[in-house]
């Protein structure tokens, strides 16, 4: 689970300073505020190290990546190359990694992980400046493994260091570095040129392992089919535009949750049920075989109140949206980072509300007596959704710990992040002007204008 990041001269971002991630962390903020491009900065990380360019610093994005964000230069703050692109964020391991000395036989655990990194660009060209791991906290590392370059494009080079770890030069090698694997990933050469250094590759695939961890959810959502064709694949969520939902559905069929240990569990579909049935938008949800023998499926649902079940585009266009929110909250591996940009598109308030439960459960999920372990990023506009979290923080339902509340703003100097204080009674400490317009404000006005026509004698 990413639990902190920091970014600087990215797009809007002059530095978002440091930036603590909860299992479920939600942005809120006006238009152009910052939002999306903090959620954009991870995917595209991602998407650079699923690249098969390795020479490839950062992968901004083309017509079948995630995000797509133009040229470097349209990806720095104020667009001026001067600046460079750094940044650091910090995850928790799903099991402890060995970092080990072969030469001294011995070997430090961790189960927490920073990377910092700083790009630059010279002559349109991008290299990394320095990158490094180390093991939490920051302030005192138990390892700390620096690669810097020596010199500029076309002609840098690189040189390796550590502290807490003694690194041994193999004999006849000692030439320099050449450069590294993406943003984050060391030199070939280290393996040779190092007799001990062997540990380097385990950091940087516990980096691209984290990376593989994040799953996209877009805001727009694909609408719903009548009939579906499932293989039997197992896709690895339901896809950025929700295109995978059904499949997904179909996949988990044997799959069990609950929510508490020794609890009864529950299926998959009948969990994806009850919630659409929760958020108050259907009645009864199945999906099935349209014949035996045969790869096509449907989705039959009764919406509320309905006498007969109807193919899922024959009900609202929310619910089409919803339910791949609904899906993948559930269906993502163990430890999978989701972001979600606005779940509550489409939805009526009563649903924006218990959107809140959902993600919730979601985070207290439990699949097959272990838990789950999934974090959300979230952007959202809803304060029906923020309301209903801070009612369950109120509740002891949920800590304040497990949640992470920003809002972000555009200013001349570059967006700006405020983490809203929440309390154990759910108040917010510092709710920041206008953060959902101002109800007290159109309340009163309504109220004189109608007491003015009221005194010129206006009628109904």
């Amino acid at each position: 689970m990413l639990t902190t990041l920091r970014i600087r001269n990215f797009k809007s971002w002059k530095d978002t300073g440091t930036v603590r991630l909860a299992p479920l962390t939600v942005f809120f903020g006006v238009n152009s505020a910052g939002k999306t491009s903090l959620l954009q900065f991870l995917l595209m990380l991602k998407q650079t190290s699923e690249s098969q360019d390795q020479r490839r610093v950062v992968h901004p994005g083309d017509d079948y990546t995630p995000v797509e964000l133009g040229t470097f230069q349209d990806l720095i703050f104020d667009h001026d190359l001067n600046n460079k692109l750094e940044f650091e964020f910090s995850w928790t391991l799903p099991k402890p990694l060995a970092i080990a000395d072969r030469l001294k036989r011995k070997s430090t655990d961790t189960d927490t992980l920073r990377f910092a990194a700083s790009i630059a660009s010279v002559a349109d060209v991008q290299y990394v400046e320095w990158f490094e791991y180390s093991s939490s906290p920051p302030e005192k590392p138990r390892i700390n493994v620096h690669l810097s370059a020596k010199g500029n494009p076309p002609n840098q080079k690189y040189e390796l260091s550590a502290r807490g770890f003694d690194l041994v030069r193999t004999l006849g090698r000692a030439w320099p570095l050449q450069s590294p694997i993406h943003f984050y990933g060391f030199p070939n050469e280290v393996a040779a040129y190092y007799q001990n250094a062997g540990f380097t590759s385990v950091l940087a695939l516990a980096l691209e392992r984290q990376l593989k961890r994040l799953m996209y959810l877009g805001p727009m959502r694909d609408y719903p089919n009548r009939t579906y064709t499932w293989s039997g694949d197992v896709p690895e969520h339901v896809g950025r535009d929700g295109d995978g939902t059904v499949a997904a559905l179909l996949a988990a069929a044997n799959r069990k949750f609950n929510f508490k240990e020794k609890q009864p569990t529950q299926t998959f579909q009948r969990l994806i049920a009850r919630w659409l049935k929760q958020l108050g938008l259907l009645d009864s949800f199945e999906a099935r075989r349209i014949a035996p023998n045969r790869k096509e499926y449907e989705v039959r649902v009764k919406a509320n109140d309905a006498r007969k079940e109807v193919d899922l585009p024959d009900v609202g266009f929310g619910i089409s949206q919803v339910l791949p929110v609904v899906v993948e909250a559930f269906y993502v591996a163990p430890d999978s980072t989701v972001i979600i940009e606005q779940p509550e598109l489409h939805l009526h308030p009563r649903a924006q509300s218990e959107l809140g439960d959902l993600f919730i459960d979601a985070i207290r999920a439990r699949e097959g007596g272990t838990e789950r372990r999934v974090q959300f990023l979230v952007e959202s506009h809803s304060e029906h959704f923020l309301q209903r979290i801070q009612r369950r923080v109120a509740e002891g339902v949920l800590h304040p710990s497990d949640v992470a509340l920003y809002f972000c703003e555009p200013r001349l100097e570059g967006s700006s992040l405020q983490e809203l204080k929440v309390t154990l009674f759910g108040d917010i400490e510092n709710w920041p002007q206008n953060f959902f317009g101002d109800p007290m404000l159109d309340l009163a006005a309504r109220a004189e204008a109608a007491s003015q026509r009221e005194e010129r004698g206006e009628k109904e």
